[in-house]
């Protein structure tokens, strides 16, 4: 852990957190005891890599590629970081955890979800997306009769509680529908429910959930994008407390540029990103991967993006806005306080294109 007033995460919380994960937080703590642990510093002497780590928002997958390339390819080492990836999933929540100091940096919900943060006064501040357009879609199949949202009223509609039902209850309220008018419940960690008619309507990343339902034969899906209802969710956004980028800006800019180069370097290498990740878990079924690797292409450089991880300050606000329209919000947070892109314009501009 990296929080000012301690370089340590203490051995209670780390017990806690390897418990809570299994064998996956154990893959990620053996790969970073692996690490190197000591570089050379600007001052020429020897100077210990400091100890911070990363908390993700779901269990290893090619989704956070660019994470595991960077510390294979030694990208955090050459800067003096010596990173512990932390898995999420779905009891973890990586808001909670990176205010609270227990991991340094967090791959959060998205634009929505630090939105909300910033509602609630929780000590974050963002510095990068990397999702520049919606990832995620809502899904009913053609044979439940929903065709359009105003179809959603009195349907069981399920979601992640990271930021997507915000989302959700945006687009929903844009149609006269409120809280009270359906059935919202948590979203099961497979789509069986989805698949098996528990729930009329699902929410699907393109790069992951969508992949599944169309390698499972599911083809004749009605897809509702937020896009298409004027929001656009920037997501998985990179965190970490205001505290930390305060006093240890170089920190934080260090971390932004080695993730930037991992980013490129899996995004240019896609085969090889896909290796990385399976050996970090080779359970992980590898065409699937590979086909999630295709969709992050074209989610994290849109056409006209500014570049990996790019902060695009106009979607934001407007997203801001709608939140607050629909109730999501009890105000509209000050975005420039709540997304920080200092960094990321001090970054060097050919880590961010392809």
């Amino acid at each position: 852990m990296q929080f000012p007033q301690s370089k340590h995460r203490s051995p209670i919380d780390r017990r806690t957190v390897l418990a809570r994960m299994g064998r996956f937080a154990m893959v990620a703590a053996t790969a970073a005891g692996l690490g190197v642990v000591a570089l050379a510093g600007t001052t020429g002497g020897a100077a210990a890599a400091e100890k911070v780590s990363l908390r993700l928002k779901w269990l290893t997958q090619t989704q956070f590629a660019g994470f595991y390339v960077a510390k294979a390819k030694g990208y955090y080492d050459a800067v003096g970081i010596d990173l512990t990836i932390n898995p999420g999933g779905p009891n973890l929540n990586a808001d909670a955890l990176v205010a609270s100091g227990a991991d340094t940096f967090g791959l959060t919900g998205g634009a929505e979800s630090q939105l909300a943060a910033a509602d609630k006064g929780l000590p974050l501040v963002a510095f990068g997306v990397s999702h520049l357009t919606t990832p995620y879609v809502f899904v009913a199949k053609a044979s439940s009769g929903i065709t359009k949202l105003e179809d959603f009223r009195g349907k069981k509609v399920s979601t992640w509680f990271t930021g997507a039902q915000h989302t959700l209850k945006a687009m929903l309220a844009s149609v006269g529908i409120g809280e009270k008018d359906f059935t919202l419940v948590p979203q099961s960690a497979t789509m069986n429910p989805f698949i098996d008619g528990q729930v009329d309507v699902a929410t699907a990343t393109l790069y992951n959930e969508y992949q599944t339902l169309v390698a499972k034969g599911l083809t004749d899906l009605k897809v509702f994008r937020a896009d298409d209802y004027g929001i656009s969710v920037p997501r998985d956004t990179l965190v970490t407390t205001k505290a930390i980028a305060e006093g240890k800006p170089q920190l934080v800019q260090n971390f932004l540029e080695a993730t930037l180069k991992g980013w490129q370097y899996a995004l240019r290498n896609p085969d090889e990103a896909v290796d990385i990740v399976m050996k970090v878990d080779p359970s992980l079924d590898r065409a699937h991967q590979a086909a999630q690797m295709k969709v992050l292409r074209e989610l994290m450089l849109p056409p006209g993006a500014p570049g990996l991880l790019a902060i695009e300050y106009p979607k934001i606000e407007k997203l801001a806005q709608l939140l607050k329209d629909a109730g999501v919000l009890t105000k509209v947070p000050d975005v420039h306080a709540a997304f920080d892109d200092r960094f990321w314009k001090a970054a060097p501009d050919s880590l961010k294109k392809l």
